[in-house]
């Protein structure tokens, strides 16, 4: 498993929120519990009657009729008690289950970028889709069975210790193997479900991968290695859950075979204490009936403890999102969002940063932004390029050195800022750009949610959108846009926001050349006196920018107009060469 894999909350957390979760709804939950508390009362009638029937009969003085009738009339009220009790149980469900998906959603929301970026898709996807619905399963049937279960179990109990409590040895015959074998089966089950979820994510990340680089995958000839890495997190899945399935194996035939010798011995040390007189015919007859009764929600209970060991893991791997450590931490004194933008600069300095420990990408970073500055940011692939682009726009925070914002004297570095106010000063676009479902101006006020209906034309008109009017329903089961629409809106998002700084990561790399060019002129004009900061392969970029920082093996190897790097011929003036000659 990746080290970086999001974490997981603890066995004391779960229980914790667990019991916070259910006490959210203190009435509705004696409601149901009292409900289920009568119709399993209701259901102890009927043997108890069944027992002083036979008992009749062996007198040689029956009502039958009459009990009879008295046995029907308290099944059917069970019955009816019944259908309100499940009704109330799963009312309560859905609204326990509600409360928890808005707080995984705000968790999964306020994640640092930077966490799930180093998580990976695989295990966010796994948590938000197998572990919700997983722990959905729980909530709706296997929660409510459980508490079900529970009070017919103590009511049962009762009853038969009202029968005779010498009729109540037998049961205990079983309970040390069912205790023995739960008490080694839980703590394993427990680990086993995180495990077989952790290997769940590491295949949905795969496929993931392949999926969304599946161009890629035909281009280079991989289907070969991605098959094998596909056959061996399958293999991996496989061989956790046959781990689970072990464990089942070996607890469940004992759990039964235990209910089959509770009935047995009842049934055979009763007879002896009747035989003896310690009990009448009747005592017996009921409490053979209520210890095979006792056998159906013991039974579901202990079934419903596997369920709850999954739904436990699924629990601890959503938990675990809220204690993943923030990224920021809020200082006292900030530059306000609000402030002149002619005043305010970005500057990076001694910046070093480190996807993992011990290997640094960049290498002690010093770079100034001059406010209303256009800067490229050019180089290799794997020179740091986008690296530095999400320092500088606050993403990740640096390993040492700082990234600040702010005008002479009223510096504060980005990771202090809070992410609206952050927003405020700086903001990215990169080439990977996702449409929501709705319309086009639905897409795009999310930048700016008192945006008017003049500042979204305008802000599709800067970047020249080609695609349909702002009333228009794009995204999922919507109107596709071309990936080039999809950055023209990402664009426009961008001039709404009206941050005072702009890092553009490739931003326009999926546009043809010519379209590309037209847009970024058209986002100078829009932009003017912002200052950008524009991450790019294409050379023009940097020819039309102020500055130009071409960064080498994770440093800055070059800073300078074009013309002046140009006439340095160095490593800027090389790669000119080689780019313009291919064009």
């Amino acid at each position: 498993m990746s080290a970086d894999i999001l974490p997981v909350a603890t066995s004391a957390q779960v229980r914790a929120y667990a019991r916070r979760l259910v006490l959210r709804h203190p009435r509705a939950l004696a409601g149901a519990l009292l409900l289920h508390a009568l119709a399993a009362a209701a259901g102890l009638v009927g043997p108890r009657l069944l027992g002083g029937l036979v008992q009749d009969v062996a007198d040689g003085h029956a009502a039958v009729d009459g009990i009879a009738l008295a046995i029907a009339g308290f099944v059917i009220a069970q019955a009816v008690l019944l259908r309100y009790a499940y009704y109330a149980s799963a009312r309560l469900g859905e609204r326990v289950l509600a409360g928890l998906r808005e707080e995984f959603v705000d968790r999964v929301l306020a994640l640092p970028l930077s966490a799930v970026e180093r998580a990976g898709t695989g295990d966010l996807v796994s948590r938000t889709s197998r572990d919700v619905g997983g722990l959905s399963s729980v909530v709706r049937f296997a929660a409510p069975e459980a508490m079900i279960s529970v009070v017919v179990v103590v009511f049962t109990a009762g009853a038969l210790l009202l029968v005779g409590p010498l009729l109540m040895l037998p049961c205990l015959l079983a309970v040390p193997a069912i205790w023995a074998v739960n008490r080694w089966y839980l703590p394993r089950a427990r680990t086993g479900y995180l495990r077989e979820n952790e290997a769940w994510a590491t295949l949905t990340d795969g496929l993931a991968e392949t999926v969304a680089g599946a161009r890629t995958v035909e281009a280079l000839g991989l289907q070969e290695r991605r098959h094998r890495r596909a056959d061996a997190d399958i293999a991996g899945s496989w061989e956790r859950e046959r781990y689970t399935l072990g464990l089942r194996l070996v607890a469940y035939p004992v759990v039964t075979m235990s209910f089959g010798l509770q009935v047995t011995a009842t049934l055979l040390i009763g007879g002896i204490y009747h035989v003896h007189g310690w009990a009448s015919l009747a005592q017996v007859t009921a409490a053979t009936l209520y210890v095979q009764q006792l056998a159906g929600p013991v039974e579901r209970l202990l079934d419903q403890l596997d369920s709850l060991q999954l739904g436990g893991a699924s629990l601890a791997r959503l938990l675990g999102v809220a204690t993943v450590p923030a990224d920021r931490a809020p200082g006292a004194a900030r530059p306000r969002p609000g402030q002149d933008a002619a005043g305010t600069r970005l500057a990076a300095r001694d910046v070093r940063y480190a996807y993992r420990a011990g290997h640094d990408v960049l290498h002690g970073v010093d770079l100034v932004l001059r406010p209303g500055e256009r800067l490229a940011v050019v180089g290799p692939s794997g020179a740091g390029k986008s690296t530095l682009g999400r320092l500088l726009a606050g993403i990740h925070g640096p390993r040492t050195g700082s990234v600040t914002v702010g005008a002479d004297g009223c510096e504060v570095p980005l990771v202090e800022l809070p992410l609206d106010e952050l927003r405020g000063h700086v903001a990215l676009v990169t080439q990977e750009h996702h449409v929501f479902h709705g319309t086009v101006r639905d897409n795009l006020v999310m930048a700016r949610p008192d945006a008017t209906d003049e500042q979204v034309h305008a802000a599709l008109a800067a970047v020249g959108w080609d695609g349909p009017g702002p009333d228009a329903v794009v995204g999922s089961a919507g109107r596709e846009l071309s990936p080039a629409q999809a950055q023209q809106l990402a664009l426009a998002r961008l001039v709404l926001a009206d941050p005072h700084t702009l890092v553009l990561d490739e931003a326009t790399s999926l546009l043809d050349p010519r379209a590309a060019r037209r847009l970024e002129r058209s986002l100078a004009a829009v932009l003017d006196g912002r200052t950008v900061v524009a991450v790019a392969h294409r050379l023009h970029t940097a020819h039309d920018a102020d500055r130009v920082a071409v960064v080498e093996d994770g440093r800055i190897s070059e800073l300078g107009s074009h013309h002046e790097l140009i006439e340095a011929d160095g490593p800027y003036a090389a790669l000119w060469r080689s780019w313009h000659g291919s064009t």
